[in-house]
């Protein structure tokens, strides 16, 4: 488990400070969509594992992201799970009708979605302008009321409603959602 430094502060609004870029981008939509959110900062978190402490303090669960490939390299998935499940790929596959599925690569990762491994995010997607990641969401997400992701970047952690991802986020960015069954 990793061990990191949390601001334990709260924030319901984007960072007086400037920020990175990508990060300032997330803010911008989230305000332009009348997307409420809450904010806790906190040292780079690579993985759900070091997670947990921002989950108490948000009282959510925290999503585990993964950009997925089919194993011709020719189409690029971005999928939402709960943080507690683990992923059988072949299970996905086949729901999806595709090949095999892998991890896609830090370059892809950087180049269709502006993000760097540990930062993936729902959010992300807000940089496919092109649709080149389709966005696969488990269905048990859909009955959570709040979920946790990071604003492109992992030095920040986010608590935002899934109603809101759903009915406003996604349609904005032109995403529709294929829903999935991870066991």
């Amino acid at each position: 488990m990793e061990n990191v430094k949390i601001n334990p502060t709260i924030y319901t609004s984007r960072p007086k400070e400037k920020r990175i870029p990508k990060e300032e981008r997330t803010y911008d939509l989230l305000d332009k969509l009348g997307i409420n959110f809450a904010r806790i900062d906190h040292e780079a978190i690579a993985t759900v594992d070091g997670c947990i402490e921002i989950e108490q303090l948000l009282e959510i669960e925290i999503c585990k992201n993964l950009f997925l490939r089919n194993s011709k390299g020719d189409q690029y998935y971005l999928l939402m799970l709960p943080g507690n499940k683990q992923l059988v790929t072949k299970d996905i596959a086949k729901q999806i009708g595709s090949t095999r599925l892998s991890f896609g690569t830090p370059e892809k990762l950087e180049e269709y979605l502006d993000l760097t491994p540990g930062s993936v995010s729902v959010l992300g997607l807000m940089n496919d302008c092109e649709n080149r990641v389709q966005l696969l969401i488990d269905r048990e997400l859909t009955t959570h009321e709040y979920i946790g992701c990071h604003p492109c970047i992992n030095t920040s952690s986010l608590k935002i409603s899934m109603d809101d991802i759903l009915n406003k986020l996604l349609p904005a960015i032109n995403h529709t959602p294929i829903f999935v069954d991870i066991t």
